[in-house]
């Protein structure tokens, strides 16, 4: 399906560039038609960490605890700032895809992957030095060592990821988002065959889960790099390789920089939540714990994650297209959608709570534990959901500094301080450490409920057409 068709598919208008009257019913639909895809691919994406984890969980204790805190390291110090800053082309090229500027979206894409891989240079040098870090954070020596060269293996995975994100949102902006679920499906097929043969028939252990992390990511990059190459789907927003991509770098960091932070923000504060386990009486047990359950609420939050991709492509083509009540029924749907869907998952994991466990670890007090941190998982997933759908309509609109002020506030004033009340002062241990990352998300859910019913539609779809030409202008001239 070339562009044209697909816009045809998404964004109907008159010839004046008015809307046809769109029902709630055909909102839902397009909604679920992008969201559908992305959901499956965010899930068989995170299912390459997660088999990981689960190979090395079957290996020991220690082994679990390291690889965990590297997961959790790593999250911290490259995928998020990776994550955060890639987030940018959700603004910038979904609304140049609605005002039908395609040609800038080869550009975002180009400039955004030059810059990420330059950023990943440093993150390199800090994950290389990942044990010795936890150990200056207070962290149990065999835990840290283990993390260490955990890290240390993992190294080629963070230059994947960066350019991975690129592709991802040039893809999803556009609408095209089944090649992105259809090439993490087939990349997490191999991961499975590939990890056991390195974790157990070349006896890497670890290692060889980290390995095959690294492995995976990058043919899930060289996957969606080929489909953008050949697809006439990509025929009008990629046309080659352009010096376009090295000028004005500085708008691009203007919004690329808030975008890290906006995402940032609120990953450290869960990832920070693992570190901190690392502090409570019998670490090992905490630290696993914390980790299954961080890495279960990530699984189940690539639902929402869908949606909120699926609202900030629709927000994005309906401003930059000029329709502000497209895009204030797009957001109205979105919020529904995201309440049933954390009702719906609630229930689940409260019904899997006592066989979740045994898929991480053989060991009884594992096991239990984590039955007892889904029932708090099921309660701030609820509210996980509609931020995450909030944050997905913020970077529609360009947001993104409003947002990381309200993730700063949110989890640092509130989410944080009140984990470690709850966890260490009240001795509640480390479900009160989740506990108080619900009281971060209520928050966050809170003001962002409040900057989206306040928002004036009309005054943001002009922003979005300023943003637009004003990029585009220097090369319509030039053509």
């Amino acid at each position: 399906m070339g562009n044209e068709s697909v816009e045809e598919a998404l964004l109907h208008t008159d010839g004046s560039g008015g809307r046809l009257g769109l029902g709630v019913g055909e909102e839902v639909k397009k909604q679920l038609w992008l969201a559908g895809p992305l959901i499956a691919g965010a899930l068989l994406q995170n299912l390459i960490q997660m088999i990981s984890v689960m190979y090395v969980g079957h290996l020991g204790e220690l082994a679990l605890a390291g690889a965990s805190m590297a997961s959790s390291f790593a999250s911290v110090t490259g995928f998020s700032l990776l994550l955060g800053m890639a987030s940018a082309l959700d603004t910038l090229c979904g609304q140049a895809f609605g005002a039908r500027q395609y040609h800038l979206l080869g550009i975002y894409k180009q400039r955004a992957m030059v810059i990420l891989t330059l950023v990943s240079i440093p993150l390199a040098v800090v994950w290389f030095y990942t044990g010795e870090i936890l150990l200056l954070f207070g962290q149990d020596p065999d835990i840290a060592a283990e993390a260490g060269t955990f890290a240390r293996w993992m190294l080629p995975m963070l230059f994947a990821y960066g350019l991975l994100q690129c592709h991802v949102r040039f893809l999803q902006t556009q609408n095209i988002v089944l090649p992105v679920m259809a090439s993490a499906g087939a990349t997490a097929a191999f991961h499975l065959l590939l990890c056991w043969l390195l974790v157990y028939a070349a006896g890497m252990g670890s290692k060889g889960a980290a390995l095959s992390n690294a492995i995976s990511y990058w043919i899930n990059v060289v996957i969606l790099a080929v489909y953008v190459r050949v697809s006439g789907s990509c025929s009008k927003t990629w046309t080659g390789f352009s010096t376009e991509a090295f000028h004005d770098v500085l708008s691009f960091f203007r919004l690329a920089v808030p975008s890290a932070l906006m995402v940032c923000l609120e990953m450290w504060s869960f990832e920070l939540i693992v570190l901190l386990s690392g502090l409570l009486p019998n670490p090992k047990l905490e630290t696993s714990v914390l980790s299954i359950s961080l890495n279960t609420a990530a699984f189940v939050w690539m639902i929402p994650f869908g949606l909120g991709s699926a609202i900030s492509t629709r927000v994005s083509n309906e401003l930059g297209a000029g329709r502000p009540n497209a895009a204030r029924l797009a957001v109205r749907i979105v919020v529904f959608l995201a309440i049933a869907e954390g009702l719906i998952m609630g229930l689940v994991l409260v019904c899997v709570r006592y066989v979740w466990g045994h898929a991480y670890s053989n060991v009884e007090e594992v096991v239990t534990y984590v039955a007892k941190m889904l029932l708090i998982i099921s309660v701030s997933n609820f509210f996980d959901g509609i931020q995450c759908v909030l944050s997905g309509v913020a970077r529609g609109c360009g947001w993104q500094k409003i947002g990381a002020w309200i993730n700063l506030g949110a989890y640092y004033i509130a989410g944080v301080p009140s984990a470690y009340l709850i966890a260490f002062v009240l001795h509640v241990g480390g479900m009160g450490l989740w506990f108080g990352i619900i009281c971060g998300l209520m928050v966050q859910v809170l003001l962002l409920m409040a900057i989206t019913i306040c928002t004036d539609w009309d005054k943001e779809a002009a922003k979005a057409k300023n943003r637009v030409f004003s990029s585009s202008l220097p090369i319509d001239f030039a053509t």
